[in-house]
């Protein structure tokens, strides 16, 4: 008789999004001709930019021709990126970053599911409430037990408290998803703190850096000093360089990182998520993998900053929209996502179904981010900018 993971049977039946579109596709059912906004899911919406695009069709044309084809790449990422990343992400910041800490992969959300993969079950794990729903998930169907909540709320300003007990493996996504908030350099140093005199693991998920204005907001973790020997770091190009469809990330093990035996032995983190990684991924393709490297051209970073530059607009549009007509609302500044509380008397939900219904817009219930998000609600800045407009002019009753 097969048996079943029975971890997975600890995981909430239905995933977030897939509750929210199922609930579309009821109500499209009755309105087909229903004109829905959707701000709910972080996708983009504008194409990938014309010298990503360029790069792509260039390796694309290698790919059919015998003496440069490529077959199997190396599951590590190809160095022509890695070394991009190394010299524009880190070292440019003068952050020390060699590219045998970095691995190149097919998104943030694989790799912060992943990294459990070489992480104890025993672990007692922190997870910021409420938070991408992935690493609560991720954990419990690897059969960790021991959850500790740090909550995030109006009360606290949105930054999550240094756990009160020891904890093993703590999560920090920041800018935050999803209420768009942020960490300063003092704040998140206390973590950073709190990990090295208690042989922690920070997990760090950074996949929304590209929409830091502030200069006290860090981009990077490894910004803060001794972080390399506690911290993993992941980043995505799906928000910075609307990589959502084309799938390609990476995350930062650094050698000096280590965890522990049972016995209290010292083990390096980077050789252990560099055998998982041969053994369970095949790498990113290389069409994929030059395109990712056209963003550090300079005709690159400015193409992807003009896209940036226009889902912060949109971010402020619906913030500013939404706090002129009456609403308490965070984030927005320096992330692509606002967060904002419910009228009074609604749960996060009735308010999405209310939203649907009425105004004909999708958003977020932040209750399925974790329990702290309940009497909130996210919405997305990666609309267009025309269905922003007209998001926001239908939820305030006003034009903008």
């Amino acid at each position: 008789m097969v048996k079943v993971n029975e971890n997975f049977l600890e995981v909430k039946q239905s995933y977030l999004f897939s509750e929210i579109a199922k609930r579309i596709d009821e109500y499209k059912k009755k309105n087909p001709d229903a004109d829905i906004i959707k701000l709910g899911i972080g996708d983009v919406t504008l194409p990938i930019v014309p010298k990503v695009i360029e790069a792509m069709h260039k390796a694309l044309d290698e790919m059919g021709k015998k003496e440069t084809f490529r077959g199997y790449g190396p599951e590590q990422g190809y160095d022509f990126l890695r070394e991009k990343i190394a010299e524009f992400d880190y070292k440019r910041k003068g952050i020390d970053i060699d590219i045998s800490e970095i691995f190149v992969s097919d998104g943030a959300k694989c790799d912060t599911g992943n990294i459990v993969d070489i992480l104890g079950t025993d672990n007692v794990v922190a997870i910021t409430d409420p938070v991408y729903p992935v690493y609560l998930d991720t954990n419990i169907m690897a059969g960790r037990k021991k959850i500790v909540y740090m909550k995030s709320t109006k009360e606290n300003n949105f930054v999550p408290e240094i756990p009160k007990e020891r904890v093993d493996i703590i999560y920090i996504c920041m800018p935050n998803n999803p209420t768009g908030t942020t960490l300063k350099k003092d704040e998140l140093k206390k973590f950073v703190d709190y990990a090295i005199e208690n042989k922690s693991l920070i997990l760090f998920d950074s996949a929304y850096e590209a929409f830091i204005v502030d200069e006290d907001v860090p981009h990077s973790i490894y910004e803060i000093e001794g972080a390399k020997k506690v911290a993993i770091e992941f980043r995505s190009f799906s928000k910075t360089a609307g990589f959502t469809g084309v799938r390609c990330a990476y995350a930062v093990v650094p050698k000096e990182l280590c965890a522990y035996t049972k016995e209290g032995k010292e083990v390096a983190l980077n050789p252990l998520w560099n055998r998982r990684q041969c053994t369970k991924f095949n790498g990113v393709p290389y069409v994929t993998q030059r395109g990712a490297e056209a963003v550090y051209t300079e005709e690159g970073q400015k193409q992807i900053k003009e896209n940036i530059k226009y889902y912060q607009r949109n971010a402020r549009i619906i913030k500013e929209g939404l706090k002129k007509a009456g609403y308490e609302v965070y984030g927005g500044d320096n992330a692509p996502y606002v967060w904002l509380k419910v009228p009074d008397g609604l749960t996060s939900w009735e308010f999405f179904d209310k939203l649907l219904e009425e105004k004909k817009v999708v958003g977020t219930p932040g209750v399925g981010f974790g329990d702290a998000g309940e009497g909130y609600f996210r919405l997305t800045a990666f609309g267009s900018y025309e269905n922003t407009v007209k998001a926001i002019e239908r939820i305030c009753g006003t034009s903008l």
